[in-house]
């Protein structure tokens, strides 16, 4: 299994925070190469919103999502089956090392995993192995150098930078996204297309909530306290960047 530390954790609050993501709403970017019938693979699904989503899109064709977070696989397992789903499977795997034949996939899909990897060019690798020739491969990762968040501080820039450092310790890198489609054509992918959006999170106490608490179970109490108190502010706003990349495996 690979070293790194997944800085968010499994928290009930992060969980809940993964939950809320859905294919339409962080996987738009992909939706143009999906169809019925067609096998897919996310990779790093957590707690399987996206994947269920992509699971209705391609009906009757398989969707397997793979988290190496036995919790996020558990509860994946029970949203499919509270919803229906019967094209969907989940189970624990490496990103490093896919329990699956070459070739297995029609579609590869991978969504805030790259940005947690030490080595994300072996990462798409080996998921661009398990994709048939001709097949496409999109994936998605932040880019912390795009932050917006207001009203601005010293305090609270001290606290990103510390939540920053936090996870390049943990083996990380919060400036993935704008690297993507360079970890594409690294991994031998073609036709490589690229795009960015803005996401303004709704409710900045949930947000606030969900960096203080990584940075308090770090030991860093000052940071997580800067990150609560900027929640409460009602004026507010937290606008992340995220940069996708679409991919081809070479026929």
């Amino acid at each position: 299994m690979s070293p790194e530390i997944y800085t968010p954790g499994h928290t009930e609050n992060a969980s809940d925070f993964m939950a809320r993501r859905t294919l339409e709403s962080h996987g738009a970017f992909f939706l143009p190469h999906l169809g019925p019938g067609l096998s897919v693979l996310d990779c790093g699904c957590g707690p399987g919103s996206i994947p269920l989503g992509i699971a209705a899109r391609v009906a009757p064709g398989e969707v397997v999502g793979i988290d190496f977070a036995p919790s996020q696989v558990e509860r994946a397992k029970a949203a499919a089956s509270q919803r229906g789903h019967r094209n969907v499977q989940f189970d624990t795997g490496d990103a490093y090392s896919l329990p699956f034949e070459s070739g297995r996939f029609d579609r590869v899909f991978s969504h805030a995993l790259m940005e947690h990897l030490a080595d994300p060019v072996t990462a798409l690798r080996e998921l661009c192995r398990t994709l048939r020739p001709g097949g496409v491969i999109g994936v998605c990762s932040p880019d912390w150098g795009g932050f917006i968040l207001s009203p601005p501080s010293p305090e609270l820039s001290r606290a990103v930078e510390a939540y920053m450092a936090l996870q390049s310790r943990n083996g990380g890198d919060v400036s993935a996204g704008r690297k993507l489609a360079l970890h594409l054509a690294a991994a031998g992918c073609e036709a490589i297309r690229t795009a960015a959006r803005y996401e303004c999170y709704p409710s900045l106490e949930f947000i606030g909530e969900y960096l203080a608490a990584q940075l308090e179970r770090d030991g860093d109490a000052r940071s997580a306290a800067v990150f609560r108190d900027w929640s409460r502010n009602k004026e507010g706003m937290f606008a992340q960047a995220w940069v996708s990349a679409v991919g081809s495996k070479p026929q």
